[in-house]
């Protein structure tokens, strides 16, 4: 048996459950996973000074992990570079996770996500990583994340016109939708495009997996 942790950086217990569910279905038969969620910061994390919140928030939690493995829940990967300085069981956030894999093989990948006032820290991440060469572009949609996610209908709409612009205008051979919350648009968008579609909560936990098979 293999106990996964998935940490939730925003204080929404809902979303908690939801990725933890989601994390579930997705996981091998023997992979156990609990959901944990941040005690303080924002609902849902929109803008710097929320992501800074949520590395803290994150952070603090770690005396109270007992698991295998940790997958932090956010794309913007909040607290990861902390809970791997004190933790002594591997950590990975879910935009590392999605970004290594939409970028396996030397494919050219596109984000498309809903909160732009973290694209720079989105681009960030990524040179961080060492793909900025092959990142095609970062979509995001300008509504009120919030009100946007609060509508799944209008979610998928804004997300599969992203996806659209990726694919058509540059040239994306896998499209990230970055947001652990938007993983059924992007289960949805990605039955009616033709390139993989990188769902960040399943592809973390897989990779977790893997990580946890060879210790």
């Amino acid at each position: 048996m293999r106990s996964i942790c998935l940490i939730n950086p925003n204080t929404n217990v809902a979303t908690t459950e939801l990725m933890a569910g989601l994390a579930r279905s997705m996981a091998v038969p023997g992979t156990f996973i609990t959901g944990m969620t941040a005690r303080s910061g924002a609902a849902l994390i929109t803008d710097p000074k929320a992501l800074r919140e949520a590395a803290l928030a994150v952070a603090a939690l770690a005396e109270q992990i007992s698991a295998d493995g940790v997958v932090v829940a956010a794309f913007g990967d909040p607290g990861v570079a902390e809970l791997q300085r004190s933790l002594r069981v591997p950590v990975i956030g879910i935009g590392e996770a999605a970004v290594r894999v939409a970028a396996a093989g030397g494919r050219r990948f596109s984000i498309a996500t809903t909160t732009p006032l973290l694209e720079v820290s989105i681009r960030a991440n990524v040179a961080a990583l060492g793909f900025a060469g092959q990142l095609a572009s970062v979509r995001i949609s300008r509504q009120d994340p919030a009100s946007l996610t609060a509508d799944p209908l209008e979610l998928e709409a804004v997300l599969q016109s992203l996806v659209d612009r990726c694919i058509a205008d540059d040239g994306a051979d896998a499209i990230i939708i970055g947001g652990g919350p938007l993983s059924a648009a992007a289960r949805a968008i990605s039955d009616r495009v033709s390139i993989p579609i990188i769902e960040p909560v399943p592809v973390a936990v897989a990779w977790m997996e893997r990580l946890l098979l060879k210790t």
